[in-house]
């Protein structure tokens, strides 16, 4: 038992007193809070100052240049230190568009910057260790590369409505040149973001304190255990009407996996609700017509279902 963790049981069970059901949910309450905070804070202080490095006209010039599979790797790459919020990843998504980067590369970017980010890198670490992390990490670019190159091999650059461009960067504002400029850029992002995801990370908690502490094991097992070979495209279907980051949906999934939901469902379910959200095809509409999202939303829900059924089967 960590220290944080010994005082927040200390802190519920022989301070207030509190115990049963309740005592455990707030006492798991008290123990991620702070913890999830921290880290993400700490991943976006540092993400923060090697942004600075990558300039929006660099990343245009560097994906505009790169077709074809080395171009939909390359997107899927940079799309880990962006925005960790499928919504917040459209702007970039059509300023790309608009400066010619090919279709199928624009997609790799707008699914890896919020299923595989400095945020579900950090917090996963945190509580799931490097080898969940890492195999989520290569799983997410896989699925972005995979998928952005089928749809780019489909020509559907017709499937583009005309629009007028959406800065997400801002216009006229002085990027950081030296390091004491990196780091004041780095601290009012990490104060900013962090104000931002504070309410969903502390909502998120809240239900996976209520699940860690009131929804029976067996009932989870049942429902979404190994056994059950539709709990992966179910898990996937009850993630898209859902809208979170992953600050939010990870400590969900961390409740889950511990009252027994299979590894690759739980993951399956956080990639839905990341990268699959209802929200992010409405702000998508505005760019791309119905028959493209159609496609985006199959092909995606396709990708993350096998990636599912694929962590159940070799981890069992």
């Amino acid at each position: 038992m960590d220290p944080l963790e010994a005082l927040s049981r200390w802190l519920v069970f022989d301070v207030l007193h509190l115990q049963g059901q309740f005592g455990e949910a707030a006492a798991f309450f008290c123990y991620d809070v702070p913890k999830v905070l921290l880290l993400l804070a700490a991943m976006v202080f540092l993400v923060s100052i090697i942004r600075t490095y990558a300039t929006p006209k660099k990343i245009k010039a560097l994906l505009g240049k790169n077709g074809g599979l080395r171009g939909n790797i390359l997107a899927a790459l940079l799309g880990v230190p962006t925005p960790f919020c499928s919504c917040s990843a459209v702007p970039i998504f059509i300023g790309l568009v608009d400066a010619g980067v090919p279709l199928g590369v624009t997609f790799s970017f707008l699914i890896s910057s919020p299923m595989v980010n400095e945020v579900a890198i950090g917090l996963l670490f945190g509580m799931f260790g490097w080898q969940i992390t890492a195999l989520y990490i290569v799983s997410g670019l896989v699925i972005a590369i995979v998928a952005g190159y089928v749809i780019g091999r489909m020509r559907l650059e017709k499937e583009v409505e005309k629009f007028d461009l959406i800065s997400l960067w801002g216009r006229g504002k002085r990027e950081p040149k030296t390091m004491e400029q990196r780091i004041e850029f780095a601290k009012c992002q990490m104060w900013e973001i962090t104000k931002s995801v504070a309410p969903y990370v502390v909502f998120g908690i809240a239900v996976g304190a209520f699940i860690h502490g009131y929804v029976p094991a067996d009932f989870l097992a049942n429902v979404a255990g190994k056994s059950n070979p539709l709990a992966v495209p179910v898990a996937v279907a009850v993630g898209v009407p859902l809208y979170s980051n992953a600050a939010g949906v990870i400590p969900i999934v961390d409740a889950l996996i511990s009252k027994g939901m299979a590894l690759g469902t739980a993951l399956a379910f956080m990639m839905s609700v990341t990268a699959l959200s209802l929200p992010e095809m409405i702000i998508l509409r505005k760019v791309i017509k119905p028959k493209l999202i159609a496609i985006f939303a199959l092909v995606l829900a396709v990708s993350i279902t096998f990636t599912g059924l694929l962590f159940n089967a070799v981890i069992g």
